[in-house]
């Protein structure tokens, strides 16, 4: 059996030629209450009809809301 970094490297070569690549990202850890405290200040400080407009232009654009999108999950 190849060595750990070997199989790594086998594994994103495979992901490469099916076109993918891998991604990590390193996120503030929800768990801490300091984090918990700081989105909660931050949410606080929201504006509802901002985020109400923010959130209509999203929607415009998502896939998931298309009519297509919604005829093909209903016959699933």
């Amino acid at each position: 059996m190849p060595a750990p970094a070997e199989r790594m490297r086998q594994m994103r070569e495979r992901r490469r030629k099916r076109g993918l690549r891998e991604l990590r990202i390193v996120i503030p850890d929800p768990r801490l209450t300091s984090v918990r405290r700081r989105v909660a200040a931050q949410v606080a400080r929201l504006i509802p009809s901002s985020e109400d407009e923010a959130m209509s232009s999203i929607e415009a654009v998502s896939e998931f809301d298309s009519p297509d999108r919604r005829a093909d999950d209903e016959a699933r």
